[in-house]
């Protein structure tokens, strides 16, 4: 299990790192947000490239975070059953949710979406909109936000593995507590 937990921390550093990404991208998209609304409403100036990069700042946001979020075990779900599962049964559902679901769709959609990128690249896609931006950058957000996701599902069902087997991991490593909602 030695290097599997090795690849497991290098995963999740990874991931981290997108998430440190995706936590300036909300910074960026708030201030050309307010910024364009100045510009709009208060010198009737603007343009569309700005809208653009919101959007590109949120698809950010959302495909770069997404692998951080899982890492943080914050992700949504349904609490009827698991909120009163013990910490084991916790464990065995995240591991039969991780290889019957989560990696399979997020290798599908990751497949699925690399075409669409490459398609953008080749043909040096812009956007419509007058002043709109080129748009294989956030095409690109699409694959790489779900081989992230798919990487760190590899790194959480080595983690929730390990705990099974017994080995007892480091402080940090594994976000497994669950803390049901407070609505």
């Amino acid at each position: 299990m030695g290097p599997l937990l090795a690849f497991s921390r290098g995963v999740d550093a990874l991931t981290t790192g997108f998430g440190r990404i995706a936590d300036w991208l909300v910074l960026i998209a708030c201030t050309v947000s307010a910024g364009n609304a100045f510009a709009r409403y208060g010198f009737s100036s603007g343009s569309n490239a700005w809208l653009e990069v919101q959007w590109y700042c949120f698809a950010g946001m959302v495909m770069l975070g997404a692998s951080h979020t899982l890492f943080r075990n914050e992700h949504v779900r349904v609490d009827l059953v698991y909120g009163s599962l013990r910490m084991r049964a916790r464990i065995w559902v995240d591991v039969l949710g991780l290889t019957f679901f989560l990696m399979p769709a997020m290798a599908l959609l990751a497949w699925m979406t690399w075409p669409f990128f490459v398609e953008a690249w080749v043909r040096a896609e812009v956007s419509s909109s007058p002043g709109g931006l080129i748009r294989w950058p956030v095409k690109l957000l699409m694959p790489l936000g779900f081989f992230l996701m798919s990487l760190q599902g590899l790194s959480e069902l080595v983690k929730r593995i390990a705990v099974l087997r017994g080995i007892e991991l480091a402080k940090g490593q594994l976000h497994a507590v669950y803390a049901r909602p407070d609505q």
